[in-house]
Order: structure tokens, then C-alpha cells, then sequence
């Protein structure tokens, strides 16, 4: 069984999914290519696991230098959250480069970017 992987970018509310073109030529379809590419990466044993990823690209939409764990929350024991940690960098190896326009390139250069990976729902008692 495959948990839900919701993926969300920081400080972008992405409410409207229009069609992503073969290359991102702004914010929102530079997070959606992430999203549609992250999301297919199959994510087990970390229910209730949270983590955000600041990380940078280059202008070829390669990444420049290390993801960094600007948060997080880990269930389950060792063994598990170190394989949601794995499964979260070789989503990022299989999904980058990306193809973004030269202008978007441009534009986010060296600026940092982040994801926000959620397994499971939330559970409140309200």
C-alpha cells in the first residue's frame, strides 16, 4: 500500500493546477514539475513523517550545492526514518535537473527554494 505523499512548496499556494509546459517558465510550474515528480516516489514506513528541504538550483535547473533539512519530524523508529530520508534525496537525484527558460533560470539562480514533505494525514482531536 502506498501512503499519500503530499508535497507543498513554502511560502507558494499552488490552487490552481493548469498544464506544466516541457519547460517551467515560472514559480508555479517550477513547483508543479517538482510536485508531479516527487509525488511518484513511493514513500513507506513514515507515516506522520514531516520535512522540509531548502535547497538551490543552478539556471540549468541542476542543483547547486547540498540540500539542507530546514525541519523536521520523523516517526517510527531508526531504521525507518533514515529510509524516508533516503527515499526524499533519491527523489531528488531522479527529479533534477529540471527544464526551466532561460529567464526563469535567471531569476531563481542560486536563490533558495523549498519543499515541504508530508506522509499521512494529521491527526487532531478537536
Amino acid at each position: 500500500m502506498r501512503l499519500p505523499l503530499f508535497v507543498a512548496a513554502a511560502a507558494l499556494c499552488l490552487l490552481n493546477e493548469g498544464p506544466v509546459s516541457a519547460s517551467a517558465n515560472n514559480l508555479r510550474e517550477l513547483h508543479l514539475a517538482l510536485d508531479r515528480c516527487l509525488s511518484e516516489i513511493p514513500i513507506r514506513g513514515a507515516a506522520g513523517s514531516e520535512l522540509t528541504v531548502v535547497f538551490s538550483l543552478r539556471r540549468d535547473g541542476s542543483l547547486l550545492g547540498r540540500p539542507r533539512i530546514s525541519y523536521s519530524k520523523l516517526t517510527g523508529d531508526a531504521t525507518a526514518q533514515q529510509e524516508f530520508a533516503r527515499q526524499i534525496a533519491a527523489g531528488f537525484d531522479k527529479c533534477l535537473p529540471l527544464s526551466i527558460s532561460d529567464a526563469l533560470g535567471g531569476a531563481i539562480a542560486g536563490r533558495p527554494l523549498a519543499m515541504r514533505f508530508v506522509v499521512g494525514r494529521r491527526q487532531t482531536n478537536i
